[in-house]
C-alpha cells in the first residue's frame, strides 16, 4: 500500500464523537464496522497501533483494542466473540509473517473465514506479496494516512456485515 504522511484525526470530539457516533448508527438501525485491532507475539510498541482504534473510532467505527502479547488462539476467540467484521494486526518486529500466518491458521481453526483481515507494522515488498498469499486484504506501513486506513476498512467490510439491521 502507498505510504503518505499521517493525517489528523477527522474528530471534533475525540471524548465523545465515536460512541456518539456508534450509538447513533445503532439507533438508526444499522451496525457500525465492529474491528479488532491487537498486537501479537512479544511486540510491546503499541502508539500507532492506539492512534489508529481512535481514528476509526472517531469514523464511527466500534473498536475493541486487544491489547499486547495476544496469542493466535486468544486472538481468533476475540474475532469471533466480537463479531468482528475486521482484524488488525500491528505488528513492529521481523516476524509478520509467520506471525500472522499462525493468526489466520486460528482464525480458520475456529471457522472464521468472513473477517477482513489487515496488517500494520514494517513490513518488506516481499513479505506483501507472502501476506497476500495468506489472506491479508491490506498492509498499513508507517506514514500511511489515518484516512486512507478509514476508507480502505469501510471499502472493504462488504454491505450486509457492516449495515445490517442491529439486534
Amino acid at each position: 500500500m502507498e505510504t503518505h504522511p499521517t493525517d489528523a484525526s477527522p474528530a471534533t470530539d475525540a471524548a465523545t464523537g465515536a460512541t456518539t457516533n456508534a450509538v447513533t448508527a445503532r439507533a438508526a438501525g444499522v451496525r457500525p464496522i465492529r474491528v479488532v485491532l491487537t498486537k501479537v507475539g512479544l511486540d510491546g510498541h503499541d502508539r500507532g497501533v492506539k492512534v489508529i482504534a481512535q481514528a476509526l473510532r472517531d469514523a464511527g467505527m466500534e473498536v475493541i483494542y486487544a491489547g499486547l502479547r495476544r496469542t493466535p488462539e486468544e486472538i481468533a476467540r476475540i474475532v469471533l466473540e466480537e463479531d468482528a467484521d475486521v482484524l488488525g494486526l500491528s505488528i513492529l518486529s521481523g516476524a509478520v509473517v509467520p506471525l500472522t500466518r499462525r493468526v489466520h491458521a486460528a482464525l480458520k481453526e475456529h471457522q472464521i473465514d468472513d473477517v477482513v483481515l489487515v496488517v500494520g507494522g514494517i513490513v518488506s515488498a516481499p513479505a506483501r506479496a507472502e501476506l497476500a498469499e495468506i489472506g491479508v486484504t491490506g498492509v498499513f506501513t508507517p506514514g500511511t494516512s489515518l484516512h486512507d486506513i478509514v476508507t480502505f476498512i469501510r471499502n472493504n467490510v462488504p454491505e450486509e456485515r457492516s449495515y445490517q439491521e442491529a439486534k
